[in-house]
Order: C-alpha cells, then structure tokens, then sequence
C-alpha cells in the first residue's frame, strides 16, 4: 500500500535496528484493525521487533516464540525464513518473518483474531 496524503511518516531505523515491513495488503489491514484494539500493546510488539525480533528472552515466552511445526518458516521473496509471533491480545496476533539477510521484519499476519492457520 502506497503512502497518501496524511498518512504516517515511517519512522527510519538506526543502524542497530530493524526495518519492518508489511508482506501484503491484508497484514497492512489486521495491524489497522490491532492498532484501534490494543495501541500500547502493538506499540510493544513493534519495539520488540524493531530491536529484538529474534529473542524469546525480549518477552514472555507465551507471548512472543518461534512457530512450531509446518508454520515455523515462511516464504517471502522465494527464501524460506524463520517464522515467530507476537501475542498482542488474547486472540490477536502478529506473525512475522525474519531476514538476516536484509536486517528486515516481514509482516506476513497481523489481525484481532486468532489465526485460523493455527486451529
């Protein structure tokens, strides 16, 4: 989705921070949908990915982990990389991809229910 008149600026990373990304039009909607729920705690999940998107250790492991199973990587730019959540509220979530390669966050699910890939 293109920036518009009045839209958010995105904020630049430093060098030690990580860019994100979202990985399609749906992810930009579910985070739309995350931000009017729950501000504080996307804004958390944000952090958590700009500065540590890789570390159970950043927060409560319940809430923040690698995927398990078929869902622990994902494919983005045809690389399959590592796949991990964000709980945000009891049901909402943020699945996201992570690219060493390219120090970028990929965005691949975002909403305020509980995915139905996990049921």
């Amino acid at each position: 989705m293109s920036p518009e008149r009045g839209d958010d600026v995105a904020q630049p990373p430093r060098d030690e921070e990580w860019k994100i990304r979202y990985g399609d039009r749906a992810a930009v909607e579910g985070w739309r949908q995350l931000l009017a729920a729950a501000p504080g705690n996307l804004r958390k999940a944000w952090d958590l990915m700009r500065h540590h998107p890789g570390f159970e250790s950043a927060m409560s492991p319940l809430r923040h982990h690698r995927l398990k199973f078929d869902l622990a990587t994902g494919v983005c730019d045809g690389r399959e990389l590592p796949q991990w959540q964000i709980e945000v509220t009891g049901g909402g979530r943020v699945w996201y991809l992570i690219d060493d390669e390219s120090h970028t966050v990929w965005i691949k699910y975002a909403g305020v229910g509980h995915p139905r890939a996990t049921d």
